[in-house]
C-alpha cells in the first residue's frame, strides 16, 4: 500500500512516519505544486493532505487534483478548524478533516476508516497469486512468504497490471519514491528477491526481463 503526506512542516512529518509507516509504503513531499504533480501521478492508497503549503494551499491542490480524476482517499490536516473552513474542505473534495494538533492514534483510526470505506489494502489476485499488501504476505499454491516492504511495493506494481511492461524508471519511483537515489542496481536486486517468492510459493506467475525497458508479469490462467 502507497500513502502519500503532503505537509510543509518537516519535524511533523519525521513524527508520524513511523505510525504511517505501519500501513505501508510513505512518501513525503513539503510543497503545493510537488504534492499536486505526485497526487496526480496516481497509484496511492491514501493521501494526508495539509491545508497550508507553499506554493499551493491543500484545498485549491484538492479542487485541481479531483478535477483531474483523481480518486484517492484524502485526510485534510489542517490548524483551521471553524466550521467555514471544514466546510470549505469537505467540499474541495477531502474525504475526512483532522485538526491540529491531533492524537497520532485518531489518525491511524481515521485512515483506517478511510480504506474501510474505500476498500483501499484490498487483496489482490492474478492467476494462482494472492497479495496481501496490508500483511505484506504472498500467497501462491505451495502456501504463503512474508515479504519486505520493498518485495510488496514491487509485487503490487507489476500485479495491478499483469501482462503490461512497467518501465524500470517507474518501477524505481514506486519503489523507492519520485525523489529517491537509487541505483537501477537496486531493483534487479529486488526483482530477484520477487523471483525467488514466486518460486517459494510455487507459482506459475514469472517476471520478464524487457532488456533495456523494464519488467513485465505473466501470469498464466489457472
Amino acid at each position: 500500500m502507497r500513502l502519500l503526506l503532503i505537509e510543509d512542516d518537516t519535524a511533523l512529518c519525521a513524527a508520524l512516519a513511523p505510525a504511517l509507516g505501519d500501513f505501508g509504503r510513505l512518501e513525503v513531499c513539503h510543497t503545493g505544486p510537488e504534492g499536486l504533480a505526485l497526487l496526480a501521478s496516481g497509484g496511492y492508497d491514501l493521501c494526508i493532505l495539509d491545508r497550508m503549503l507553499p506554493g499551493l494551499d491543500g484545498v485549491t491542490l484538492l479542487r485541481a487534483a479531483r478535477a483531474k480524476g483523481v480518486t484517492t482517499p484524502v485526510l485534510l490536516l489542517t490548524a483551521l478548524a471553524g466550521p467555514g473552513e471544514v466546510v470549505d474542505g469537505l467540499d474541495a473534495g477531502a474525504d475526512d478533516y483532522l485538526a491540529k494538533p491531533f492524537d497520532t492514534a485518531v489518525l491511524q483510526a481515521r485512515l483506517r476508516a478511510l480504506l474501510r470505506r474505500s476498500g483501499g489494502g484490498a487483496v489482490l489476485q492474478a492467476g494462482d497469486l494472492r497479495l496481501a499488501p496490508a500483511e505484506l504476505t504472498l500467497t501462491g499454491p505451495a502456501g504463503a512468504a512474508e515479504l519486505s516492504r520493498k518485495e510488496c511495493a514491487l509485487l503490487e506494481a507489476l500485479l495491478r497490471a499483469p501482462g503490461r511492461l512497467q518501465p524500470r524508471a517507474a518501477l524505481l519511483a514506486r519503489v523507492w519514491g519520485p525523489l529517491a537515489e537509487v541505483e537501477d542496481a537496486n531493483l534487479d536486486c529486488y526483482i530477484h528477491f520477487v523471483r525467488r517468492r514466486l518460486r517459494a510459493v510455487g507459482s506459475a506467475a514469472r517476471v520478464v526481463t524487457v532488456r533495456g525497458s523494464g519488467y513485465r508479469l505473466e501470469v498464466p490462467p489457472c
